[in-house]
């Protein structure tokens, strides 16, 4: 009861913020400038993501091994797809969409540990490159523009980002898997619970992701583009919009601007949270808050138009019998 009333409260504070920043910045001059980028506009910047998430998709592929029945990468990039249109959509505190991710996974046959193994491994590369991602930002802003407050409080949460992150690489090289793989095997034989006695092995799969530091390394490459593309696509964005910005410009909007939203995870989607960290990281370039504002709302446009779809699509694949062999 009590998650469900921070998700009721989250809600509503990011909603709050979203209506203030609408109505603060002006309706009329926001309205006018995503009428400005139209339907065309949205739907180059879905065809731009479709780029980002075959990158995402080959890095979920690199570093999930050799685990069999391996899913084609056109698999991966519709497990891809499904799994951020339940982070962006729905209440899950940005990682709802693994867990669905998993149960595909495991519906197409593959051992659970194997399945939450690869996402786990996925996920904790994407969070290192985007540690990495947010330093390259704060680099290019203290060249672009000098030194600021701002500069500060993302640096110190850079910091406790990247000792997050090392902190969750140690946590599973030294056995926190096997930790919990002992505790949920416990749970398995005391209440009959026999699929989740598929976790055994868990532990060694882990460990076997940082066995192949040639899947790991190729995982972090893939993400990393996939981070670098996304400067383009802010800058793709605000060409729609008719304001330019540089290459630089763009990487250190996008770069501050998902680690805003990585911060604000407390609030269903970031909303708000990501609106509100775009108009902050757009003044210090002197782009005005309706531009920042409009940004924002077309990055959360292309996020419903692929999202919806991806929503129906997992529940279609889970109304479909499972591969033979895996268990539901």
């Amino acid at each position: 009861m009590t998650l469900r009333w921070g998700m009721v409260l989250g809600t509503l504070v990011g909603l709050g913020l979203a209506v203030w920043l609408l109505v603060s910045t002006g309706l009329h001059a926001i309205g006018a400038l995503l009428a400005q980028a139209g339907v065309v506009g949205v739907a180059a910047l879905i065809l731009f993501h479709l780029l980002q998430m075959l990158f995402s998709a080959l890095a979920w592929r690199a570093v999930a091994g050799p685990a069999r029945p391996q899913p084609s990468l056109l698999q991966y990039v519709g497990l891809r797809w499904i799994r951020e249109g339940v982070n962006n959509l729905l209440p899950v505190a940005q990682i709802g969409g693994e867990v669905v991710a998993v149960q595909l996974l495991r519906r197409r046959g593959l051992r659970l540990a194997d399945a939450v193994a690869g996402s786990v491994g996925d996920l904790t590369m994407e969070m290192v490159t985007q540690v990495a991602y947010t330093l390259l930002g704060l680099g290019l802003l203290v060249l672009l523009v000098g030194g600021s407050g701002v500069v500060g409080y993302v640096a110190g949460g850079a910091g406790l980002a990247a000792l997050g992150a090392a902190g969750f690489v140690a946590a599973q090289w030294f056995g926190l898997a096997g930790l919990i793989e002992r505790g949920i095997m416990r749970l398995s034989r005391s209440f009959g619970w026999a699929p989740l006695g598929e976790i055994v092995g868990l532990d060694e799969a882990i460990r076997g992701v940082y066995r192949r530091p040639g899947g790991a390394g190729l995982a972090c490459l893939h993400h990393a583009v996939s981070w670098l593309l996304g400067g383009v696509e802010v800058c793709l964005a605000l060409h729609l919009l008719g304001t330019e910005a540089g290459l630089a410009e763009g990487t250190v909007i996008e770069a501050l601007g998902q680690a805003t939203k990585a911060a604000g995870f407390v609030v269903p989607g970031a909303l708000g949270v990501a609106e509100g960290g775009y108009v902050l990281i757009c003044h210090l370039f002197g782009l005005p808050p309706d531009v920042a504002v409009a940004l924002g709302l077309m990055k959360r446009l292309r996020e419903v138009v692929l999202g919806v779809p991806a929503l129906l699509a997992w529940r279609w694949v889970e109304g479909r019998p499972a591969v033979s062999g895996a268990t539901t």
